[in-house]
């Protein structure tokens, strides 16, 4: 195995699938537990944020008439709920799980305390980290930089639904082409959105890696933890 422990960034938008007919589509959790499953199988140790904007987003707030803060603190909460769903599926498929937010909530989850999120990794658990770092303004972008960071990943997997980085938007611009690999200079000078800023700052200064690959296709995960190219690196 090439990566050891792992930070997994999901976005809650996948969770709908391609018919967005239900904020949770149960065989895209399915096939999120059985690509994970083969990682944990193969003992690496795995992180996971994950987003909550098929339930709510925090820039929606400013449109419903809702002050930004308490719009981010909602989107957070929305992020426990996917945390939550995902925990519940990936208990169903034999994984052991452990349920961190930045907001207490003790009767859902435990409290975020690195020294136990570290602990609950080297016993093999699987740590889903929810509600974002607990403040507004900060997107789970940066939850799953500064998280990865405070739990010594080795790399910040984002998965998405296509299978790298690209000069343009592949699903707007055909003849896009992909990267292979990027500096992180050379990403901040292109200008490519692959996190926003604060995330990506984070990653760049404490030299984390970040391997940007379409999380929908069956093996992916198992073959960037193995070394295989599948994706965009950005180092």
């Amino acid at each position: 195995m090439k990566y050891k422990r792992i930070l997994l960034k999901l976005s809650g938008e996948a969770l709908q699938g391609s018919s967005k007919s239900t904020n949770i589509n149960p065989a895209v959790l399915e096939q999120y537990c059985d690509e994970i499953k083969a990682v944990v199988e193969k003992g690496v140790q795995v992180a996971i944020v994950i987003g909550g904007g098929n339930i709510f987003r925090g820039g929606q707030a400013e449109a419903l008439g809702i002050d930004r803060v308490q719009g981010d603190y909602m989107g957070m909460l929305a992020t426990v709920i996917n945390a939550m769903a995902l925990q519940s599926s990936l208990e169903r498929h034999g994984m052991y799980t452990r349920l961190m937010a930045g907001i207490k909530m003790e009767q859902v989850c435990e409290p975020f305390i690195r020294r136990r999120a570290i602990r609950h990794l080297e016993k093999g658990r699987i740590v889903i980290f929810g509600a974002g770092i607990g403040n507004p303004y900060f997107t789970t972008d940066s939850t799953a930089s500064l998280r990865a960071i405070e739990t010594q990943c080795n790399v910040v997997l984002k998965g998405t639904r296509v299978d790298g980085v690209y000069t343009a938007d592949p699903e707007k611009v055909p003849d896009a082409k992909r990267y292979t690999t990027l500096s992180f200079q050379e990403a901040y000078e292109k200008g490519l959105n692959i996190m926003d800023m604060t995330a990506f700052t984070l990653c760049m200064e404490n030299k984390l890696p970040i391997i940007v690959f379409d999380m929908n296709r069956k093996g992916n995960l198992l073959k960037i933890v193995n070394g295989e190219e599948a994706g965009t690196l950005i180092s």
